[in-house]
């Protein structure tokens, strides 16, 4: 008669199921980018078709990051992103953390129909305001500007939200001592709300910048500046009707990716910790 597993065994083999389960969708999700790596790497005279595939290269090179970088202003590109990407970053840490913050302590009539309008922008589509924002920014003298890829960017519904739900748990009692010391309703944000809600501002600075940064659509209608290309922009300029160089693109993509996956790891640790045990400490 079989015996039954007992309760430790059942939560070690319950771990070694998931263990087994993450590693194996880590797996699925990495096979892309190494592929993506390995492809950049590939020398000029190595076949990247071959059947079956090799993930490794056999003459590993870098000659197509070489050309990358000799025959296109990536660096031009890369500038322009960053520039439009850390302001917009900027911006909606500051506009969004100064609307959520009335909206979660204030009170005041009409408060939760402005919530709910607010939250209500997230399911519009961009395409559908695609073209009245262009007229507005045709209107403005902003087209062909990096001013009308930031200024759309400067605060989201998304962030207003998020931050609104960081700044409600934060406790009362924090405000109070804030007050007692002397500090204003904008002390009150910026000493107790900002620091309180680190670990949301950090959450939404790398959203908006990921966005931003990998955002095609838009800087493709409202650009025809060659030296005003964003990354995306740029990048589509390798694939041509005539020519299509494999390696070249896939090193265009590896360079593209790596901003974001640096600043992932350089902010993750500070994601970790909880918000309110934080300023409480602090």
């Amino acid at each position: 008669m079989a015996q039954p597993i007992s309760g430790r065994r059942r939560s070690l083999l319950a771990s070694a199921l998931q263990l087994t389960l993450l590693v194996l969708v880590a797996i699925a999700m990495l096979i892309p980018l190494l592929w993506l790596v390995s492809t950049s790497l590939k020398g000029p005279t190595e076949d990247i078709f071959t059947s079956p595939p090799a993930l490794f290269p056999s003459q590993p090179s870098l000659d197509a990051y070489l050309r990358l970088f000799e025959d296109n202003p990536m660096w031009g590109y890369i500038l322009n992103s960053s520039i439009v990407s850390g302001l917009a970053v900027l911006a909606n840490l500051l506009f969004c953390s100064l609307a959520a913050y009335p909206l979660a302590r204030l009170r005041f009539a009409g408060r939760g129909l402005v919530l709910a309008l607010v939250v209500a922008t997230i399911l519009i589509p961009f395409q559908v305001v695609m073209i009245p924002l262009y007229l507005l920014m045709v209107q403005l003298g902003l087209r062909n500007t990096l001013w009308a890829l930031i200024i759309p960017q400067a605060a989201t519904a998304f962030g207003i939200f998020l931050l609104r739900q960081s700044f409600a748990g934060v406790p009362v009692e924090l405000e109070e001592a804030a007050r007692i010391d002397g500090c204003s309703r904008l002390g009150e944000w910026w000493n107790v709300m900002i620091p309180a809600a680190r670990a949301d501002l950090i959450t939404l600075a790398m959203f908006v910048f990921i966005g931003t940064w990998s955002d095609f659509l838009w800087p493709l209608v409202i650009l025809d500046d060659r030296n005003l290309y964003t990354l995306p922009l740029g990048l589509q300029q390798l694939a041509s009707s005539f020519s299509l160089d494999w390696r070249l693109v896939a090193a265009g993509a590896v360079v593209s990716i790596l901003p974001v996956l640096a600043l992932f790891i350089g902010l993750q640790r500070y994601i970790l910790p909880s918000a309110t045990g934080d300023a409480v400490k602090g």
